[in-house]
């Protein structure tokens, strides 16, 4: 049995362990969280270098891709400097592949290829590939990425107005501190709403569960959310809120759709192929293994 472990900053909490299997192939998944604990993290890439047949960084990317340059991390770089013998991935490569493609996927279980009034994501600095998605799918896109990545009181609007501010700010992203990156424990404390008035606007929000939760609206009725990385538990959540449809990019395994840095490692291990795949690659495997996005209505 092949396995693929996806060590991550984020909490023990979300830890899951699962069996997947692909085409009668087994791969033993597993999430491994370390509660922003960069030396366990480090720790752990070490022993399980060469251990395993594909591992994956969770909670921070390694490089962050934009218009044909790849901007690297320096302080997630750290968390994995030891790793020389598997397979490493971050989910970059299903970032912009599988969510580039969400809703063109999604669209035999919606019904049809959606359309949007507004649409809000809060984050989108490190998935470009669903920032171009939404913005194929919606009349008007409202990035958060300086409200809440920089708490500045600053809404981005329209994708080519992005493209401008992520120009000036990815060189200094390089340098950010883990804690900048991905503030340890932030994400699992009491829902605190912000910027309110983005959230009710719209009618697609769309952008990482857990930046999403952190600043969740009371109300969410009618909207749909596409998303990743939910548990049963998430789930219950949005549906309390009256979100209607819910779309996780990534294929639901035993009640939890895993992150694409993970579901990246499933599919490397896979593979077989002793190093990350090419964008081409797993486009055709998310082709052959039918890969789709889990779509549910969770209200009326």
């Amino acid at each position: 049995m092949k396995r693929a472990v996806s060590v991550s900053l984020g909490s023990s909490v979300r830890d899951k362990r699962v069996e997947v299997q692909l085409k009668g192939e087994t791969i033993l998944a597993e999430r491994i969280g370390t509660g922003g604990d960069e030396h366990r993290a480090r720790q752990l890439f070490a022993e399980l270098d060469g251990q395993v047949d594909a591992l994956s960084v969770g909670g921070v990317d390694l490089y962050i891709r934009f218009e044909g340059r790849e901007y690297p991390l320096r302080a997630a770089l750290k968390l994995v400097q030891d790793v020389s013998r598997t397979p490493l991935v971050d989910g970059r490569g299903l970032k912009h592949t599988l969510e580039r493609r969400v809703f063109e996927l999604a669209a035999p279980a919606l019904g049809q290829i959606p359309h949007f009034h507004r649409a809000f994501i809060p984050l989108a600095v490190d998935r470009l590939g669903l920032a171009q998605a939404v913005d194929a799918v919606a009349d008007n896109v409202v990035f958060g990425d300086l409200m809440f990545g920089l708490d500045l009181p600053i809404p981005i609007r329209g994708i080519s107005r992005y493209r401008q501010v992520a120009k000036l700010m990815l060189p200094l992203v390089s340098y950010f501190p883990i804690s900048m990156i991905y503030p340890p424990g932030a994400k699992d404390e009491a829902i605190q709403p912000k910027y309110q008035r983005h959230f009710r606007e719209a009618d697609l929000i769309a952008g990482d569960f857990l930046y999403l939760r952190k600043h969740l609206p009371d109300d969410l009725t009618g909207k749909m959310v596409v998303t990743n990385t939910t548990t049963a538990d998430n789930v219950d959540l949005l549906r309390e809120r009256g979100v209607r449809w819910l779309v996780t990019t990534t294929p639901r395994y035993d009640g939890r759709s895993f992150g694409t840095n993970m579901t990246e490692a499933i599919l490397t291990a896979y593979a077989g192929k002793g190093r990350a795949l090419t964008e081409p690659e797993l486009n055709a495997l998310i082709d052959e293994l039918d890969f789709r996005p889990t779509v549910q209505r969770l209200n009326p």
